[in-house]
């Protein structure tokens, strides 16, 4: 509910304005949780780490860092499962007292931390191929192969289980990451046909390098964005300085101030200003047109404004649609 307070000030010159403040608090609640999201979330992810675990003691056994760098890209795509089923569990959980936002930064705390794991994984990749490179070990390409070409089947199992959710942003972002996993498959398939039948070990370091690089460039992704996210940045899609004179342009405004636009969490932005309009009598319809304006427009749902009218005096000149922030 708005309130409202009325506050005389007096002004240098003897002359007095009357400010009156109006807090407008318009909260909107999603249930992004949908029961069938979360099951496919969730066979997706025991498929796909499930097997992660397989191709990492594969890796162990058959000597192949191909494949173990396989299985690190697989955790990767495991994580970014876990994260989209824990945005969809979150997003049913209402806030409380002590989280007034409710617990959707959550999701990018882990994202964070993955990000960081995940890095520190290539790290050990890149320099394991290195010291292979320089002393070669036995691989068992056949052994590779075998491994492979399941953890393939697995990949496109998962992709083909997340297709069908077509309408959950979560479960698409997912189905991108399983998908970039093929390539992860194809390059272990790759390295023990070619150990196998040319025993050409140093294949297997090689290209273990390459899907370590795309292990870092999913993970710098997730990392840019998680990191922009805890620094309140302006979500990417957005411009604050569009969206400042897009306020600044509405009837009756005179000035927009303190304007403010982040992201909470994945989809859920949020905005606040302060607000000078001309008249209070019209701030109510005003406040309903910028509130459906901000929705259609940007899909900014979460919206805190705070307007502030005064009288003007016919000597001050005020200047009209001017941004301030």
């Amino acid at each position: 509910m708005p309130h409202q307070h009325e506050h005389p000030h007096d002004q240098p010159g003897g002359h007095n304005e009357h400010h009156d403040h109006t807090f407008d608090h318009a909260h909107h609640h999603h249930n992004h949780g949908k029961p069938s999201s979360q099951k496919r979330l969730l066979v997706a992810l025991i498929i796909t780490g499930g097997f992660g675990l397989v191709e990492l003691i594969g890796g162990v056994m058959t000597g192949s860092l191909a494949l173990i760098s396989d299985a690190g890209h697989m955790f990767t795509d495991a994580a970014a499962l876990l994260l989209a089923l824990i945005a969809n569990l979150i997003g049913q959980r209402p806030a409380n007292a002590a989280n007034s936002y409710g617990y959707a930064r959550a999701e990018v705390i882990g994202a964070l931390i993955n990000s960081l794991a995940m890095i520190a994984l290539v790290v050990w990749i890149v320099v394991e191929a290195v010291s292979r490179l320089l002393d070669p070990h036995p691989v068992n390409g056949m052994g590779v192969m075998i491994i492979a070409v399941i953890g393939l089947l697995v990949n496109i199992i998962s992709a083909w289980q997340l297709s069908h959710d077509h309408d959950n942003l979560n479960s698409r972002a997912a189905m991108i990451h399983v998908l970039g996993d093929l390539l992860g498959s194809v390059a272990a398939i790759t390295a023990g046909a070619v150990i196998y039948f040319t025993g050409w070990q140093a294949i297997d370091p090689i290209l273990s390098v390459v899907v370590s690089m795309l292990i870092l460039r999913s993970t710098w992704n997730l990392l840019r964005q998680a990191t922009h996210v805890l620094m309140e940045g302006v979500p990417q899609h957005l411009n604050l300085e569009e969206i400042g004179a897009a306020l600044a342009s509405e009837k009756g405004v005179v000035e927009v101030n303190d304007l403010h636009i982040w992201n909470i969490s994945g989809g859920k932005v949020a905005l606040s200003a302060h607000i000078v309009i001309e008249k209070p009598e019209t701030w109510p319809l005003q406040l309903q047109h910028i509130n459906h304006m901000l929705g259609e427009r940007y899909g900014i749902q979460h919206i805190t404004l705070q307007a502030t009218w005064f009288s003007i005096r016919p000597t001050r000149s005020i200047p009209i649609h001017r941004i301030r922030h």
